[in-house]
């Protein structure tokens, strides 16, 4: 199903209107992550229905995980807003570099969706394969931290697997790392999927379009695992005496748990979104 890029921008701005007004409503963007979501999700959708379908998969469902348990999540964490509402910068550590890379594959493509394939594009293909990687990562890290917080089980410091405080940076649980799989997995048959109506492949390569699922799901994992070590690592975490929480900055009354204080948790979701949509693209390269 091939659509020219004109119906393409009026569709995308239709719909990200209707969705970045009604996430502002419901408060899981802030007034700047709203205008921020509509212009990110208007690249998007412009650029391939496919691309914006990956972006809403790990918006809606990561904004509807935020909000599951919330009574639990309010007593864990020291930054908790209402219905997890994100502003600017959170839209963009978690959208901006997929915005790039889809604009950069479309203007090599003529502004058609492809499929994974070496042989046709080495290029397009590593961006294509940076891009699952980008929202594998978002989503499973996401996934991670929102139903993680939720598990009865202890977490553990990634570095060290001691056990730590519910909302440590760095701590991990069995259950939250088997969400950033899931997530992941999600991620791929969106991938997938949306494909089979945007884009056309040769027989052979459409067949090889399966592997994006475990490509995705993997990506899901590391990228979860690798915002866990830079949480662990150069992401503080204390345990304040007085609010009875964690938190993520020095203080008198502040003990510390782990860390040392260089990134904040934009600046973290941001690196490891960065590091695995290059494995991926990578990745992808050597699999298609």
């Amino acid at each position: 199903m091939e659509t020219s890029p004109q119906f393409r921008l009026i569709f995308a701005v239709i719909i990200s209107s209707l969705i970045a007004f009604r996430s502002y409503k419901r408060k899981s963007l802030d007034l700047s992550g709203g205008i921020a979501g509509f212009l990110v999700m208007t690249i998007h959708f412009t650029a391939g229905f496919r691309y914006g379908a990956l972006l809403l998969v790990f918006f809606l469902t990561s904004s509807k995980l935020t909000k599951v348990g919330e009574d639990k999540k309010r007593r864990v964490d020291v930054e908790f807003k209402e219905g997890g509402q994100r502003n600017w910068v959170q839209v963009l550590c978690n959208s901006g570099i997929a915005s790039v890379l889809v604009v950069i594959a479309c203007t090599l493509t003529g502004w058609k969706d492809k499929c994974l394939d070496s042989k046709q594009s080495e290029i397009v293909t590593a961006l294509i394969g940076g891009i699952i990687g980008h929202y594998a990562c978002c989503n499973g890290d996401t996934w991670s931290s929102e139903l993680g917080v939720l598990s009865d089980a202890q977490p553990r410091l990634i570095t060290t697997f001691k056990p730590v405080k519910k909302g440590t940076n760095g701590g991990v649980t069995k259950a939250g790392l088997l969400a950033a799989l899931a997530a992941g997995t999600t991620v791929g048959l969106t991938f997938l999927i949306f494909g089979l109506f945007t884009a056309s492949c040769a027989s052979d390569v459409a067949l090889k379009q399966l592997l994006a699922i475990p490509l995705s799901a993997l990506a899901g994992l590391c990228g979860s695992l690798i915002d866990s070590i830079l949480g662990a690592t150069i992401q503080f975490s204390g345990f304040c005496s007085v609010r009875n929480k964690v938190v993520g900055k020095p203080g008198p009354t502040v003990k510390k748990i782990s860390g040392v204080d260089i990134l904040d948790n934009n600046g973290v979701n941001f690196v490891s979104i960065l590091l695995t949509s290059f494995l991926t693209s990578i990745a992808s390269v050597y699999i298609f």
